[in-house]
């Protein structure tokens, strides 16, 4: 169903009683509490006395009630693992069929993600006014690469290169500082929320390493103080610690993926106050199913540079206190495979850690503290009903068809399985 802003003849105000709230930034469950929602926000939580007329009322009795996830790191119009292909395809088909992939998100119980290259303003707006079904973008616009970095698709036979902004291709061809300049500025013109770099190779584009590294240090610089100019961020594309030092160095306040990091990184992040977000399952996605999903032979051989060196990176930044946020990457039917994060960070983070960075770590990234990620006066009325606790099994958010009853987004109830 679409969600849309009403027919003007539904309840004013939602009211959840005998909840068990779960804080993520407490670490604890509430018992016995009423949140009441009007309109997209929460208006209050407290005990039996929060009471609103004509409103809509579930007994949470038993149940969790839970922030809505965030995904820090997805691109939903990656409708293929071929991104080379779909930069050649009309923008039009791209647009409906990442109708489907946010629509999926949104089942799974994702109500905010971050896009990290690909989405524009148009789709954010398409999902804020109902016309798709899906989670909040928060979005960046194309990522910068620069000639022969993972962002430019092209093949070593293809000199052409169209610079229509249009074109569906995730990544934009930048070299030198006064072009780099410019392309940020140009991204934020276009509403961009944070730019993304490509510090170094990577696996779905066609002809670098991934251990190389990528812009100078002067672009990258550049890059940061445009943003920062405008009070947006940098996240970086990066695998090995040189790629990642080099950013960090820079300016630049997040690192995605990270696969091939050593110790030399922690001291940085920490120094920078910068956050981490790893994207385990897309590696494990496409050494399963990346060939039957598009992703060239070449591509897929680089899966196994950087696929059993994730869970040690994890480690290290989690042993050493970074701040890490959910982050899954996947591309084209791999998106299905979402929630397989939970169970791939469960060898190393305990449950509590990994909701939070899915909840409030990933809310401080996105620079929407107190407003996602959290179930408080003044949020987006985001939540999800969970049948269990998933502090004591993170297992129940793997398997959203049993196990969530209820999934709001900005007020209006998306899907639910529970008497009012």
């Amino acid at each position: 169903m679409r969600i849309s802003p009403g027919t003007g003849n539904e309840p004013s105000h939602v009211l959840f009683r005998n909840a068990t709230v779960l804080d993520p930034a407490g670490g604890e469950l509430v018992p016995d509490q009423t949140i009441l929602v009007e309109g997209e926000r929460i208006v209050e939580v407290g005990g039996a006395d929060v009471n609103a007329r004509d409103a809509r009322v579930f007994d949470l009795r038993g149940k969790t009630l839970m922030p809505g996830l965030i995904d820090a790191h997805v691109h939903v119009t990656a409708v293929t693992a071929d991104l080379s292909a779909m930069a050649e395809w009309s923008p039009y088909y791209v647009a409906a069929r990442a109708g489907d992939v946010l629509r999926g998100m949104l089942e799974r119980g994702f109500t905010t993600v971050r896009d990290a290259a690909g989405a524009d303003y148009g789709i954010a707006m398409a999902v804020e006014e109902g016309y798709l079904d899906g989670p909040r973008i928060v979005f960046g616009g194309k990522a910068l690469t620069q000639t022969g970095g993972h962002g430019d698709l092209r093949a070593r036979g293809r000199t052409a290169l169209d610079g229509n902004y249009c074109c569906p291709s995730i990544g934009t061809v930048c070299d030198g500082v006064p072009e780099v300049r410019r392309v940020v500025r140009d991204e934020i013109r276009r509403g961009a929320h944070h730019i993304k770099l490509m510090l170094s190779g990577g696996v779905a584009s066609p002809t670098d390493r991934v251990d190389s590294t990528q812009f100078a240090e002067e672009e990258i610089r550049a890059a940061v103080e445009e943003a920062e100019a405008a009070q947006r961020y940098v996240l970086g594309h990066a695998y090995t610690s040189r790629a990642i030092n080099r950013g960090l160095q820079c300016g630049v306040r997040c690192i995605e993926h990270g696969n091939l990091m050593d110790e030399s990184s922690i001291p940085l992040f920490l120094a920078h106050h910068a956050f981490y977000v790893p994207t385990l399952v897309t590696y494990s996605a496409l050494a399963e199913h990346g060939r039957e999903s598009g992703l060239p032979e070449a591509s897929h051989r680089k899966v196994f540079d950087v696929l059993d060196a994730g869970l040690h990176a994890l480690e290290l930044a989690f042993q050493g206190g970074l701040s890490i946020a959910f982050g899954t990457d996947l591309l084209g039917a791999m998106h299905v495979h979402q929630l397989r994060e939970f169970t791939i960070r469960a060898q190393v983070q305990p449950a509590l850690e990994i909701i939070r960075s899915a909840t409030t770590v990933a809310a401080r990234l996105l620079r929407l503290e107190g407003l996602v990620g959290v179930i408080q006066p003044g949020a987006f009325a985001d939540l999800l009903v969970v049948d269990g606790n998933p502090l004591a099994d993170i297992s129940l958010l793997t398997d959203p068809i049993r196990h969530l009853k209820l999934i709001m987004k900005a007020g209006q109830v998306f899907r639910e399985s529970l008497a009012a």
